[in-house]
């Protein structure tokens, strides 16, 4: 009887254990209701965050980065960095052992290094190098940053050590390289595919050095990834991520109540009180680093006016909005920058809501029988979380002061596509999200003249302002800085090339079980570091 009973305990014992070692083993995999799909795998072609999720934050690495959660700059793939006196040479000291990700197509030779660099940004920056036409790229972020006129060469010290000289000083070039277009790709790679007559791969198919490796990809409906193993900051405590691609902000919400998705992005604003009450779900909340516009086409007429554009912005109800589409989590956007970052000019006054005087002033510039179109994303942002709403409030807007306007949109990737066309009709609807919490991030990306047919969507390139922001860029005073770019603003509010409209609130619901997942200041998803109870 007794040896029955310590078979049973035994038995009773070792099945517990089983169980317990089993569920130790059992991989973590944690699922992300993505918003859309990506417009590819290369960042350093696009500028969409829902990009920027699936490619650069998951899979690679930049020489600086930001620390998670922060907008402060610390080591990535660069273990240090020095500055020469005059601000034109940074040398960069690469971290040696970095392993790239090994896939079916490619297995690495050997580690991380200086070419890995050279590579990334010689195919950016040389209109010659074998790889910069590939994939009909545009590098719309390298460019509109005004790098090609800022570099005069990159080059290779010896294997981990990597100096860039530039032709001036640039006062946010750290910050710069810490931006997702700064990803750094695999030589070998991409030599390796050259060789095999299929170079687009790398773009689609990418390798990185990144915390996570893309496994699969299936437009529309998933994105899968697995931990890399050999990551050099360490293993992740996720070892899958998924994204599930669900457009859809109610849906969304469903799958993470069911327990189908454990984060997402971008709720209903009418979600948000029972999210908030909900025992499953941490509502997290952060002031956004962000800016939703409507930017008019300034080279086609009459938008080339800035009488015309001032006239518009005085039809628009920007209270009635907030109210309606961002129901009150959100400011009345003044300034192409938000308040939460440093040069904000708090003196400049906005246009005020006057469709008399609008419909007044659009009479004495000679306008008439307008009609237009406004865009209207297909997808939210966190800088617009309705933007067909928000494009029906404004076309009631306009017709009360006698503008006829068409709303039209695309698919997300054709959305943004189009609407950098120099000859697109009308107005668009787009924001922006700081990617380095640099004022230039916003005046000089959106509003230069490096910009146009770019991210510049207003297609605005003013000497005056672009003076200001040029010079901003080689000081180094902050203070100094700081009066350039408050000058800049004022310029921005006379000319008008936007219709600036909100700064949002960014709300971000997560499931009980997901441990220390961060709101990122640049909008971003960073899944490194986060863990499942």
């Amino acid at each position: 009887m007794r040896k029955t009973k310590n078979l049973i305990a035994a038995f009773c014992g070792a099945t517990l254990l089983l169980a317990s070692m089993n569920a130790m083993a059992a991989p973590k995999t944690l699922v992300f209701c993505s918003e859309g799909s990506p417009e590819g795998f290369n960042p350093a072609f696009y500028t969409a965050g829902t990009t920027f999720d699936a490619s650069s934050r998951q899979v690679f690495n930049k020489l600086s980065e930001f620390k998670r959660g922060t907008t402060e700059i610390g080591p990535g793939l660069a273990e240090k960095w020095d500055i020469s006196a005059d601000g034109t040479e940074y040398t960069f000291h690469l971290r040696k052992g970095v392993k790239f990700h090994t896939t079916a197509k490619f297995t690495p030779s050997r580690d991380f290094n200086a070419d890995d660099v050279i590579f990334t940004f010689m195919r950016q920056f040389d209109k010659e190098h074998p790889f910069h036409k590939v994939g009909g790229a545009s590098y719309e972020y390298f460019n509109s940053m005004s790098m090609p006129e800022l570099l005069k060469e990159i080059v290779k010290v010896d294997d981990y050590t990597v100096k860039f000289v530039l032709k001036r000083p640039e006062a946010p070039f750290i910050a710069n390289l810490a931006m997702d277009f700064a990803s750094i790709f695999s030589a070998e790679y991409a030599d390796n595919m050259m060789k095999a007559g299929t170079p687009d791969v790398i773009d689609f198919e990418p390798v990185g050095t990144g915390p996570f490796q893309l496994v699969a990809y299936q437009k529309d409906a998933v994105i899968r990834y697995k931990a890399n193993p050999d990551y050099w900051a360490g293993k992740a405590p996720l070892d899958n991520l998924v994204f599930a691609i669900t457009p859809d902000a109610s849906v969304r919400y469903q799958k993470l109540k069911a327990g189908e998705c454990h984060v997402m992005p971008y709720p209903n604003p009418a979600d948000l009180e029972a999210m908030g009450k909900d025992a499953d779900i941490n509502l997290l909340q952060k002031e956004g680093l962000n800016v939703g516009y409507m930017a008019y086409n300034t080279k086609m007429a009459p938008f080339d006016n800035p009488k015309v554009r001032k006239a518009l912005n005085m039809a628009i109800n920007k209270q009635g909005i907030l109210d309606a589409v961002f129901q009150g989590a959100g400011k009345v956007a003044k300034n192409p920058i938000p308040p939460t970052i440093w040069s904000y000019n708090e003196a400049v006054v906005d246009d005020p809501y006057d469709p008399a005087a609008a419909k007044k002033a659009l009479a004495e510039a000679g306008v008439k029988d307008l009609k237009m179109n406004i865009w209207a994303m297909p997808v939210q942002r966190p800088y617009n979380p309705n933007a067909r709403r928000m494009a029906e409030m404004l076309q009631s807007d306009f017709a009360a002061v006698g503008v006829k306007v068409e709303i039209v949109s695309y698919e997300w990737g054709e959305y943004l596509k189009r609407s950098k066309e120099e000859t697109r009709d009308g107005a668009v609807l787009l924001g922006w999200t700081g990617d380095n919490g640099d004022p230039d991030n916003f005046l000089a990306v959106l509003l230069g003249c490096d910009g146009v047919g770019g991210a510049n969507r207003a297609q605005w390139c003013h000497q005056p302002f672009e003076d200001l922001i040029q010079k901003a860029k080689i000081v180094a005073d902050p203070a100094e800085r700081t009066k350039l770019y408050e000058e800049a603003q004022l310029i921005f509010k006379e000319q008008a090339p936007w219709a600036t409209i909100a700064h949002s609130v960014v709300f971000q619901p997560v499931r009980k079980e997901v441990v220390d997942f961060r709101i990122d200041p640049f909008g971003g998803n960073v899944f490194y570091g986060v863990d499942l109870k």
